[in-house]
């Protein structure tokens, strides 16, 4: 920790012997307003919790239906029961009968046939229900075992995502603090870099340090295939006015991060598919640009990774 803080303090006060005072207290007033960007994406998150507890209450509601259920078959199995008692009675008012009464054997004869044509169909009824109880039993079995691996798999990719922003936060442990951040939230990374580390005023080429910064990102999103890398420009909203092809700040932040898109490239063991670069101007601000400090704040690039979701959505299509 003692190392580390003495190589934040060497880079910021080399840091503050590059830049004037007002440039180095808006990155630092930009680094604590980046951590407000975004908040849209908590949704997802949000979403994925509500059909998992949708889930579950699915399944509690088959376990209320499977006690009202099995409390139908009781009554009916306490019927039957009855009514064999009813039949061992009759049975023994027969066996009395028989000797006096040729008339009060044949009541009880036909009182045993409609008695037993009664307990047929309670039989019949009674293995219908029993039949449809187990089914739904093997249906709430087997949706508990879904919800239980969906959970498993939700862990599993938070730990993942976890353990990226650790190796992520090793990589770049030189570039921390000096107009980088790394933070997880709402199941995602998210790699915020200033412009000043990686761009000249109005500018969409990549210092040197810059590419060293970006350049080892991409060693780690190299070795994880399964993230999706989404590159966002940002500006504030003092329109453009440099030279050349482009027309505003939209133009100027989308060919920004295309620029980092392209750096990431050069590494052969990303793949291309995982990368999407999107420019959002001064459309998406964290702070008011009403104020030197908001607009330092504003401008920024975003480096968000997610873990694909295709195993998650092919489940819960299956529950």
């Amino acid at each position: 920790m003692f190392r580390k803080f003495c190589i934040i303090a060497g880079a910021a006060a080399t840091l503050s012997s590059c830049v004037s005072a007002k440039v180095y207290k808006d990155l630092e007033s930009r680094f604590a307003g980046l951590k407000a960007e975004n908040q849209e994406l908590q949704q997802e998150l949000s979403q994925e919790e509500r059909l998992r507890k949708q889930f579950e209450d699915q399944a509690a509601q088959l376990e209320r239906d499977l006690a009202q259920a099995t409390s139908e078959r009781d009554d009916l199995q306490r019927k039957y029961t009855a009514a064999q008692t009813n039949l061992k009675n009759l049975q023994e008012s027969y066996d009395a009968l028989e000797a006096n009464s040729s008339k009060a054997l044949a009541e009880n004869s036909k009182q045993n046939r409609e008695l037993l044509a009664q307990l047929d169909e309670k039989q019949a009824d009674l293995a219908a229900e029993q039949t449809r109880l187990e089914k739904m039993q093997r249906d709430l079995t087997e949706r508990s075992r879904r919800v239980e691996e969906l959970e498993a798999m939700i862990a599993a990719k938070d730990a993942k995502m976890r353990a990226l922003k650790d190796a992520i936060s090793k990589a770049l442990v030189d570039f921390e603090g000096n107009g980088l951040t790394v933070e997880q939230r709402d199941g995602k990374v998210y790699v915020s870099l200033e412009n000043k580390l990686l761009f000249e005023s109005g500018s969409w080429n990549v210092g040197a340090k810059g590419k060293q910064a970006v350049n080892q990102l991409g060693s780690v999103l190299a070795q994880n295939p399964e993230i999706a890398v989404l590159i966002e420009g940002h500006t504030d909203d003092v329109p453009y006015g440099g030279n050349g092809p482009l027309k505003d700040n939209w133009d100027l932040s989308t060919k920004r991060a295309t620029a980092i898109v392209e750096i990431l490239r050069q590494n052969a063991q990303i793949d291309p598919k995982n990368l999407t670069a999107a420019g959002r101007g001064e459309f998406a601000p964290v702070a008011t640009n009403s104020t030197a400090e908001g607009k330092a704040k504003n401008r920024r690039i975003e480096v968000i990774l997610t873990p694909k979701l295709d195993e998650v959505t092919k489940l819960l299509n299956d529950i």
